[in-house]
């Protein structure tokens, strides 16, 4: 069996010392060898050794020493040595050290005395400590602080003891003298800490004495005094007005723990918006004035609680809880944000705009290295901003038009992400984005922002001036056709080959990717870095950035140019009255098709065009030659069509999201309800009504409410042994985070008593028992309620396995009962979650854990065999639902779910149907830790069969 342990030494196992060695060491009169035989002897006493011959040499030759040290090495050993014998009963030889401890307490020195009182505190025999127990209590009037304040925390672990209120009758009225005339800080804390574990009405009576004086006491009884306040207000809520005041009072202390504690306890036991707005502005104060990040990071999680409860007296902080951006740490600007977009209201947005503008403007002239990385999530909140208050858009979009060309590849890509939804919901600055994005095109250095700075000079160009300057810019950006020369291809070969080199841009791969779908293709892509000054090829200076990306070999951008330039040239023919103008500019874009297709065949680049570019390209050279009314509609209307509908559900699926997390409050018809102008104000103050009231409405919607669903938990109750058992056993098992309860109703069904019951659980998987088992009597057709804690530490499939030995009168022997197995279901641990498809896809391609399931199923429905996946393993559906109308044969969705672990669980699940009705493809499974894989992979084999 385990036992407790009261001290931890870190010990090196490389070279264990010799108990002979120790004993030679001990026996000298050398005071530093003793010193570190006595070191090396309690190292090896806490990993596991019993050295049992030490005990009679330390006696002889370690308790008389005078050293100081040698004397505290000494209470250390005798705080960790075995001082009973198998029946509990106190060894003969612990007789020897009583009379050494008890001159201890009388020793001259003051730091023996005090030594020896901590180390009587960590004592549980009895029969040691009776009798010590004089010498401690005239401990307790010596002169010197440091003895009285450990004579006191003595006498409150002796008065814990088992026996101790035997043998301390009188402790508490003895503590409550010793409070009233101490003066020392630490003392008083501990002789107040004393009364509030072992006489709490003695230590509230005593802070309602004094509660005028609260506010002068040092910080450690201020400390003690906030919890007491909390235990006494949770067992009494009635009493909790007069509390508050004492509180209120101690937000204005020096000392930033009290007030930080203040803050929680006042938010803990009082809904009042006058001590919620106190907790709330103490937070703030909190934030600005430490220094430290993590104590940031804690209050900002605390206001994050308070956003969730109390976000009408949040909203007013909005501005104080923004000055946390001058901090440099990321996390901290994160999480500031993050709580900051949540509280945005019609009247405060100019505000926090301006202030992220500032921010922004602040990124571009620093020099730190997180800038990049600052500026994108500052584009991001700015973009939210724009979204729920599209007036605010026109203010930053010019703003934030000047980061297109970022270094920072992921800024630049949600600049443009934002552009192109601001030009669609405000109409209104359609025109000036168009002609900023326009001017600033050439600035952009990376491709997918290329790409998407395309479509929107392709869709949104639709004056006659405009689709000219966007023709002219693609011109202007390609620079001078053909892109090489046949002549000089053995020089352009030479000069692509030093290209990678010169620009240092680019590298060109071949790699899966995880499309918006959720399936697979063969990309050729460029990963994205910052561009060098553009270089020179084949004697020429190319100026432009398309051309620069495209003697690189990213030809999908070459596809995105072609699309442009025909969609340019479609509109071109509507507005351009002049033939002659529209046949010009008809042959300059096929001009430049042709040449990229030349490019993409020839040999000066280091891999041919990929085919789906090269259709694509060809597709649009067709489609100048020869251009339909049908085909026109598809390529001028249908495609913005699309992208309007893509952002009304991205808005219907926040909505959705928000009226989920808006919460439901049910009330009794019968519930009591106070009315405010009503109430009796007899001797109250403000705050104390408030409170009143603030508790009445809650009572009144149901908040106070603990509604359990019984039908719910009957389904948790598993049964453990048969009921033929002479023990019947069943349990109740609860998940929360980190912690697994086990209710265990153990039911005798024998005439007999059955003495020694006890209940062993063993575990498998990453579970850990957190308690002994102990030994229970029960008598006969009686019931034993058992709970058991269990830890958990990774999102596993765990087993809880074990049996009931218990002892009858007749038998000799010990009886087993075997129990049946605890599967704990992975499924308590994980819940849908919500993440970008960009944040997805980086996910998938991180990720090193992969486990592969085969589709088998009876079900024949494509998107009723995805619902079936979504309810058994309790994940959230990426893949918006207009991308699943429609009958195709083939489906492919991507699923997302949240541990308590903090572990993201990805899935990919592709179907198709055969031509005999049955669905076929693989649902593939992605974390970082492999538990959470293989057990969702155990989870969708066991349940994907459905039509149970």
């Amino acid at each position: 069996m385990e036992k407790s342990c009261t001290l931890l030494i870190h010990f090196d196992k490389g070279t264990p010392a010799i108990a002979n060695e120790i004993k030679e060491a001990l026996e000298g009169n050398d005071v530093p060898a003793k010193i570190d035989a006595m070191k090396k002897a309690i190292m090896l006493l806490l990993n596991g050794e019993t050295l049992p011959q030490l005990f009679i040499t330390i006696v002889r030759y370690v308790l008389p020493s005078e050293d100081h040290t040698v004397q505290k090495l000494l209470l250390l050993y005798l705080e960790i040595i075995e001082k009973t014998d198998t029946k509990g009963r106190v060894l003969p030889e612990m007789i020897l050290i009583c009379q050494n401890l008890r001159n201890n307490l009388q020793h001259p020195n003051e730091y023996i005395r005090g030594v020896t009182l901590r180390f009587l505190c960590r004592l549980n025999e009895t029969e040691i400590i009776e009798p010590l127990i004089p010498s401690v209590l005239q401990n307790l009037e010596d002169r010197h602080p440091f003895i009285r304040r450990n004579a006191i925390l003595a006498v409150m672990s002796i008065y814990k003891l088992p026996q101790g209120e035997q043998l301390l009758v009188d402790a508490p009225e003895m503590i409550e003298k010793v409070l009233l005339s101490e003066q020392d800080a630490s003392a008083k804390r501990n002789a107040f800490l004393m009364l509030f574990t072992c006489a709490q009405d003695r230590a509230v009576s005593y802070l309602l004495t004094h509660v005028d004086r609260v506010s002068e006491w040092g910080e450690l009884l201020q400390m003690v005094v906030l919890e007491l306040i909390r235990k006494v207000c949770r067992t009494n809520r009635a009493e909790k007005g007069k509390y508050i005041k004492i509180i209120i009072s101690l937000l204005n202390a020096p000392s930033t723990a009290v007030i930080y504690e203040c803050a929680g306890t006042l938010v803990s036991l009082s809904s009042a918006p006058t001590a919620i707005r106190a907790a709330a502005n103490t937070y703030c104060q909190l934030l600005l004035s430490q220094s430290d990040n993590n104590v940031k990071l804690i209050v900002l999680d605390r206001l994050n609680e308070l956003k969730s409860s109390h976000r009408d007296i949040m909203v007013d902080l909005i501005m104080d809880v923004l000055r946390a951006l001058s901090s440099p740490n990321l996390d901290i600007r994160r999480k500031t944000l993050d709580i900051v977009l949540e509280l945005i209201t019609p009247l405060n947005i100019n505000e926090v705009v301006l202030m992220l503008k500032k921010e922004v403007m602040k990124t571009q002239s620093g020099e730190l290295e997180k800038n990049g990385e600052y500026r994108q999530m500052l584009i991001q909140a700015i973009h939210s901003c724009a979204i729920k208050f599209p007036e605010v858009a026109s203010t930053v979009v010019h703003l934030l038009m000047d980061f297109l060309g970022d270094s920072n590849v992921a800024s630049a890509i949600d600049v443009v992400v934002f552009v192109r939804e601001i030009i669609e919901t405000n109409p209104k600055l359609r025109v000036s984005i168009i002609t900023r994005l326009l001017d600033t095109f050439y600035q952009i250095r990376a491709a997918r922002v290329c790409s998407c700075a395309l479509w929107i000079i392709g869709e949104y160009c639709l004056s006659l001036s405009e689709v000219e300057s966007g023709i002219a810019t693609i011109k202007q950006c390609l620079g001078e056709l053909p892109f090489y020369s046949v002549s000089e291809e053995g020089e352009a070969t030479d000069a692509s080959k030093k290209t990678p080199q010169a620009n240092s841009i680019t590298v060109s791969s071949r790699r899966p990717a995880v499309l918006a779908d959720g399936t697979y293709a063969t990309q050729s892509a460029a990963s994205e870095t910052a561009f060098s000054a553009p270089t020179v090829v084949q004697g020429s200076l190319v100026s432009g950035n398309i051309r620069s990306l495209l003697l690189t070999g990213d030809f999908f951008l070459g596809a995105v140019v072609a699309c442009t330039l025909t969609k340019l040239v479609l509109r071109l023919q509507e507005v351009q009255p002049s033939k002659v103008e529209v046949n010009k500019a008809t042959t300059q874009a096929l001009l430049i098709f042709v040449s990229m297709l030349q490019l993409g065949q020839s040999p000066v680049l280091p891999h041919p065009i990929d085919n789906d570019s090269n259709d694509r390209i060809v597709l649009c050279i067709r489609l100048l030659c020869d251009t339909g009314d049908g085909i026109r509609t598809i390529w001028l209307q249908s495609c913005r069509q699309s992208f309007v509908k893509m952002l009304s559900e991205k808005q219907l699926r926040e909505t959705e999201e928000l009226k989920a997390k808006a919460q439901v409050s049910h009330a009794q018809p019968d519930d009591l309800i106070d009315f405010y102008h009503l109430k009796s104000r007899k001797g109250m103050s403000q705050l104390e009504l408030e409170d009143e009231v603030q508790d009445d409405l809650k009572r009144a919607t149901g908040e106070f409410v603990n509604d359990n669903d019984d039908a719910n938990k009957l389904n948790r109750i598993l049964q453990l042994t048969g009921f033929s058992d002479p023990v019947y056993a069943e349990a109740y098992v609860s998940v929360h985070h980190y912690d697994i309860v086990l209710d265990i109703t153990v039911i005798n069904r024998t005439k007999e008593t059955l003495q020694n019951l006890c209940l062993e659980l063993a575990t498998m998987g990453d579970l850990k028992l957190v308690e002994r088992p102990q030994n229970y009597t029960l008598a006969p057709e009686s019931s034993k309620q058992i709970k058991a804690n269990i830890k958990v530490s990774s999102t596993e499939t765990g087993v809880i396995f074990g049996n009931i030995v218990y002892e009858t009168s007749n038998v000799l022997e010990r009886t087993v009962v075997v129990l049946n197995d605890i599967h704990i279901d992975i499924m308590d641990y994980i819940s849908p979650a919500v993440c970008t498809d960009a944040a997805f896809r980086t996910m998938w391609a991180e990720f090193e854990w992969e486990n592969k399931v085969a589709v088998n199923t009876v079900i024949q429905d494509e998107k009723e065999f995805l619902n079936h996946i979504i309810k058994s393993t309790n994940m959230k559906c990426l893949t918006p639902v207009s991308a699943l109308d429609d009958e195709c044969g083939f489906l492919a969705a991507n699923l997302y779910a949240k541990s308590v672990f903090g572990e993201d669980a990805l899935v990919n699940l592709s179907v198709e149907k055969q031509a005999d009705g049955k669905l076929s493809g693989y649902i593939r499974i992605r974390s970082k830790t492999q538990g959470i894989a293989l057990s969702l992979g155990d989870k969708i084999t066991l349940k994907q069969k459905g039509g149970g």
